[in-house]
Parts: C-alpha cells; sequence; structure tokens
C-alpha cells in the first residue's frame, strides 16, 4: 500500500510521562486517529521493527491514507524509530509531517513550517540527524516557557496547570485541521490556517 504521507507525534512511553507538555506530539496522533474511527478508517499496523506504536488511518481531509507513529524509543531519539519507518515505506523526507511541544509559542498556540533549526529540541535533532535533512514537516504546537529559566527539564516533562492544559486540548482540533490544510492545498495554506489558529486569548 502506498501512503500519502506520515504522521510522527512525539513524546515520551509509559504512564510517568501521559499528558506532559513533552506529550503534546503523542497528544496530536490520537486526536488524529480518534477523528478517523469516527469519520473515516483507522487500522494498527505492527510497529514493532520500527520501535513505534503505529496506525494507518484514512479520511476525506486526507486524500488518501496515511501512516500515524508514536515512537517509543524516548524522545532523544526518536529519529531511530521516524528514519526507518520511512525508509522501509519509500517516503521521502518530504512526506513527514513531525508534531512536537514547542517551548517558543505560548500555550495552546500553533505554527506550521517545513525546515528550519531544531532549537534545542532533541526529538528534532534526532530526526534531523537520522535523516540527514532538516527538510521536513514540523506542526508545532506551543506549550510556552518556564516562568523561571533553567527549569525546562522540568517543565517539559511536567503536567500543565489548568488553564493551559485546556488552552492545549483546545488547540488539538485546530491542529487536526491544520494537518488537513497541508495534505488539501499545501504548506502556505496550512501555515496561515495555523496563525490564525492560534491567536485565542490567554
Amino acid at each position: 500500500m502506498s501512503y500519502e504521507g506520515l504522521l510522527a507525534g512525539l513524546g515520551n512511553p509509559g504512564p510517568r510521562y501521559a499528558a506532559t507538555r513533552h506529550n503534546f506530539g503523542f497528544a496530536l496522533a490520537d486526536a488524529l486517529l480518534d477523528k478517523a474511527r469516527r469519520d473515516g478508517q483507522a487500522e494498527a499496523l505492527n510497529g514493532g521493527k520500527f520501535s513505534c506504536e503505529l496506525w494507518r488511518a484514512r479520511l476525506p481531509e486526507l486524500g488518501g491514507w496515511w501512516l500515524v507513529a508514536k515512537p517509543q524509543t524516548f524522545m532523544n531519539l526518536s529519529g531511530q524509530s521516524v528514519q526507518p519507518l520511512l525508509a522501509w515505506h519509500r517516503l521521502p523526507p518530504e512526506r513527514l509531517v513531525v508534531a512536537h511541544d514547542e517551548l517558543d509559542i505560548p500555550a495552546g498556540q500553533l505554527r506550521f513550517k517545513r525546515g528550519g533549526g531544531n532549537a534545542g529540541h532533541n526529538g528534532l535533532k534526532s530526526i534531523t540527524e537520522q535523516l540527514g535533512t532538516p527538510d521536513f514537516y514540523r506542526l508545532r504546537l506551543g506549550i510556552g516557557r518556564p516562568p523561571h529559566q533553567g527549569e525546562v527539564t522540568n517543565w517539559v516533562l511536567g503536567r500543565p496547570e489548568a488553564a493551559a492544559a485546556a488552552r492545549m486540548a483546545a488547540a488539538l482540533p485546530l491542529a487536526l485541521e491544520v494537518l488537513f490544510a497541508f495534505a488539501g492545498k499545501g504548506l502556505e495554506a496550512a501555515t496561515s490556517l495555523a496563525r490564525q489558529a492560534g491567536t485565542a486569548p490567554e
């Protein structure tokens, strides 16, 4: 079977990390699968050889079948899952969308882009190193910065307070719309929609 693309939602496996800021990418993958089960098709696949939980999903908005992966390597080694998965299915990096948490964006806001630096995000760094290129797409899900410098690790591995958690949860359906805009209309449409979706008041 051929696939239109791969959505890789980044996070850390296990209950210890569930619902933490760093697992926002996992949450988006789950949201896509939930919608596909309701309005399209979603089928679990064996992701063992790729060190990930793996599905294929089809929705009218996606224009065909997409792979949906949640790497189980832990965040810092995400590329060891994503690269072999792309290679096996003969998908080039430009068919990859990585959903990840982003410190430099306020909680609940969104951005979409192709390429660029990693901004200290070790999941992106691993994927870039393993692919040999930064030229893949990033669906950036804002978590905001900690109030005090030097607390980044505890911040990303912690759970957001109620108000921020509500904004982040509300961003998930909007993030799906951004993904659908990309699938149907391309980068410019997705970039524009992400900025519009990210203007909700604090």
